[in-house]
């Protein structure tokens, strides 16, 4: 996720960088955990690697819920500024695909 303007508790570990996309897990201990608020650079698709709910919030405030499958991906245009939480009572992950090079040959 890119452009963090404000800091969050969940933890970010980049497993795959190059030329044209970037691979990151997202880790989040418990209830509650954020990303930060951030705006997206670049087209991504989230991979999630546990059943549960992310609690997301956007540029007006408002709070909405998703549930997530293992396995059943999503994926959304650049462009979407939000803070993600864990909406859940442990800890949850999932993974990031941020497709680079696309986004260069849009500008």
């Amino acid at each position: 996720m890119c452009n963090a303007g404000e800091r969050g508790t969940a933890v970010s570990a980049v497993l795959i960088e190059n030329p044209r996309t970037r691979v990151t897990r997202w880790s989040f201990s418990g209830r509650g955990d954020n990303t930060g608020w951030h705006r997206h650079e670049y087209d991504y698709l989230v991979v999630p690697i546990q059943n549960g709910a992310l609690e997301i919030r956007d540029a007006k405030g408002v709070l909405s819920r998703s549930e997530l499958k293992v396995g059943v991906p999503y994926f959304r245009k650049r462009g979407v500024e939000h803070d993600v939480l864990n909406g859940n009572d442990g800890e949850f992950a999932f993974i990031e695909v941020e497709f680079l090079e696309n986004a260069a040959r849009q500008n």
